[in-house]
């Protein structure tokens, strides 16, 4: 299978850079793949899970909002935070997904639902992403 140049960057890091066959993350509108080859395009990622082909082995990260740009060779990908499922501390985020639900529960205005709201959604996506990836390791 074809590569492409995959870049994805944080404002703190660099957080992959190298060959990938493939790249599938999600939009408002369902999810996206790419492919080398692909034509030009500007995309804007919502926070979810990115998975990511690489030399053969689709690796998954937990990621925020952010925006990739689309070239035949090259993708850039940038975003607020992403992380991989070996990097989450699992009790951290089930913490936080408890503390958003019940922030979600409670009467607040409108500024204080839409954090609660992206809160609890960070802390989905960090949980199923460390899933996905304990699902996947080698039984020994």
């Amino acid at each position: 299978m074809s590569s492409f140049h995959l870049t994805i960057l944080t404002p703190e890091r660099a957080f992959f850079e190298g060959s990938a066959q493939a790249l599938v993350f999600p939009t408002v509108d369902g999810l996206y793949g790419v492919l080398a080859g692909h034509q030009p395009e500007l995309a804007i990622l919502v926070e979810g899970q990115l998975s990511i082909n690489i030399d053969g082995v689709t690796r998954q990260a937990a990621a925020s909002d952010g925006f990739v740009t689309i070239l035949p060779e090259s993708v850039t990908v940038i975003l607020q935070t992403v992380e991989w499922p070996e990097d989450i501390d699992r009790r951290r985020a089930e913490e936080a997904r408890r503390e958003a639900e019940e922030a979600l529960r409670q009467r607040q205005s409108q500024q204080e639902f839409v954090l609660a709201r992206s809160m609890l959604a960070r802390a989905m996506v960090r949980l199923r992403v460390t899933r996905c990836a304990s699902s996947h390791e080698p039984q020994g």
